[in-house]
């Protein structure tokens, strides 16, 4: 299968974007670095969305520490072995096509989703957050 220089900038571009936030998450704290976003909702409102502490997660999972990424945001660490699958299945969708149509179904999607809402409430309910 020959790529078009097209696929080939964008890859090329992606790739780069992907290694700078790889490094700069590894070599920065997020919890001790002024220069990360906060988190919107939180400021405005109090509560905490389904992301609050993602940012400090990924640092961890980067440092080998799962443990402390499951207490800042245990639904991104469950999430991104899902999210890495919904991108192997939408770049394979042309060769995969049942496993991406199996991935797309409405009940599957509205799963997830009902998966994140209750995330956010019950975090914000039980307190499961570390600041």
């Amino acid at each position: 299968m020959k790529l078009s220089r097209r696929a080939i900038g964008w890859t090329v571009i992606i790739t780069i974007l992907v290694v700078v936030f790889i490094l700069v998450y590894f070599t920065f704290d997020p919890s001790k670095s002024g220069f990360f976003p906060k988190c919107i909702t939180l400021q405005l409102t109090g509560y905490r969305c389904p992301g609050c502490g993602s940012q400090r997660a990924i640092h961890s999972l980067l440092h080998g520490d799962f443990a402390a990424a499951w207490r800042y945001n245990a639904m991104l660490v469950v999430a991104l072995p899902v999210m890495l699958t919904y991108g192997v299945g939408d770049m394979m969708r042309a060769r995969w096509r049942r496993f991406h149509y199996w991935l797309t179904r409405p009940w599957l999607m509205g799963t997830i989703f009902m998966l994140i809402v209750a995330w956010w409430v019950l975090r914000n309910v039980y307190g499961w957050y570390v600041p």
